[in-house]
């Protein structure tokens, strides 16, 4: 039971893990194991929950969740995890992103104008996470454009521009990006590389 420890105590699924969750914890804890040079980096990551999403054409995708404050430690590792990860949940890409939560906007007592409640942390408004979540989807891919198109039919697709440089590493995983961002936030997204080079966004 030693690799439920990779499941963060204030998570529920510490007591109640699921099949996926529990095999992801155990993959975890294999690799702090087994692998010397991962070990130190892997000992003090944990995760939140796991959840695994339909990306079309048959294929699925595992979404990890992780505490905000140990994003960065899994940044360190997070390109040869994914890749130990992968290969342990075969035919599934592996995506770790930020357990982050949406605070609703403040609303103003009706009894009283002069009603003061506590102002909303800029980072838990829903512009503010999604932004954060489509960030963390393309780790470590940098995005350097992105802009707002709208649809004969009203709807509106966000055009992400992705940085040249990793296109050789990351252009067949777009699709489940794009899939993953839009089960997780219910918006389109489109993600494309600079024309040339040189345009302008």
């Amino acid at each position: 039971m030693a690799h439920l420890n990779k499941i963060a105590l204030n998570s529920p699924s510490r007591q109640r893990p699921s099949e996926l969750e529990t095999d992801i914890s155990k993959a975890l804890y294999d690799l702090e194991s087994n692998i010397p040079d991962m070990k130190s980096a892997l000992r003090p990551l944990q995760f939140v929950s796991a959840r695994e999403l339909e990306v079309g054409h048959g294929k699925k995708a595992i979404v990890i969740f992780v505490p905000v404050p140990l994003l960065p430690g899994f940044h360190k590792v997070q390109q040869r995890l994914t890749r130990e990860l992968e290969k342990k949940f075969s035919d599934r890409h592996v995506l770790l992103l930020a357990s982050r939560r949406i605070l609703p906007k403040p609303r103003r007592s009706n009894r009283s104008r002069t009603s003061q409640t506590q102002k909303r942390p800029h980072s838990r408004t829903l512009t503010a996470v999604h932004d954060a979540i489509l960030a963390d989807v393309v780790y470590p891919v940098e995005i350097v454009g992105k802009r707002v198109r709208t649809r004969e039919d009203g709807s509106k697709v966000t055009k992400v521009v992705l940085d040249e440089k990793e296109r050789g590493g990351v252009d067949w995983r777009l699709d489940t990006y794009a899939e993953v961002y839009r089960r997780l936030t219910g918006k389109g997204v489109g993600f494309e590389f600079p024309l040339g080079g040189g345009a302008e966004y």
